[in-house]
């Protein structure tokens, strides 16, 4: 794992004493914003799968059996907390420590990468989303989800409201839309769905066949 910023680390050690409370906050939001968006991601997760950004693993449940699942996490106690849950699932996962922001994998390692509700916190998205093409083989699935800039100009006043806290607490971002990334890196969109006031978005894109 790369040597981490002074900000980096503050932020990963923030993560590390939310890990004992992420599940019970996250419970929340999939109830309330996200719905059933774990498995639509999920269950289209095929061959070898990377989970960047796996945080205490709520992903896992979700996931076909066949799938051969890597994960990383930059917390050590919410990839603790991944562990222990694909153990009570009967899963052996490949879980390890890494940062989404330099993928410890070659190119064209895998065949679907998944990332949920977890760009929104990563310092440069735009660098994570490049990492997670980079890794993905050609014709491979790149499937994200997050919480995103709202549709309504009143709910993106409040968003932008609520990031005077949010960011330099935890550096989570309330405005962002990783799909504007994946387009810039000229990744077709085959699915696409955003709801909640537009706040909640999430898709399937699919790597060109022909890319190195």
């Amino acid at each position: 794992m790369p040597e981490l910023t002074n900000r980096d680390d503050r932020l990963r050690r923030f993560w590390d004493k939310q890990a004992d409370s992420y599940d019970r906050q996250m419970g929340f939001m999939d109830r309330r914003l996200f719905r059933d968006t774990r498995a639509w991601v999920c269950r289209q997760a095929t061959g070898n799968t990377l989970e960047v950004a796996i945080g205490t693993g709520l992903n896992l449940p979700h996931y076909p059996d066949d799938v051969r699942l890597t994960g990383i996490e930059w917390s050590s106690p919410m990839l603790d907390q991944a562990r222990r849950r694909a153990s009570d699932l009967g899963r052996d996962h490949d879980l390890r420590v890494g940062d989404a922001q330099s993928l410890p994998f070659a190119d064209d390692s895998f065949d679907t990468v998944v990332c949920t509700f977890s760009l929104c916190a990563i310092p440069d998205d735009r660098q994570a989303v490049q990492e997670m093409v980079r890794v993905l083989r050609p014709d491979g699935l790149l499937l994200l989800a997050d919480h995103v800039e709202a549709a309504p100009w009143a709910g993106r006043l409040l968003q932008r409201a609520i990031e005077v806290i949010t960011v330099p607490l935890g550096g989570e971002h309330w405005r962002r839309r990783p799909i504007r990334h994946v387009q810039a890196l000229g990744l077709p969109i085959e699915r696409h769905d955003r709801f909640t006031l537009g706040v909640v978005e999430r898709l399937a894109a699919r790597k060109p066949a022909a890319a190195a």
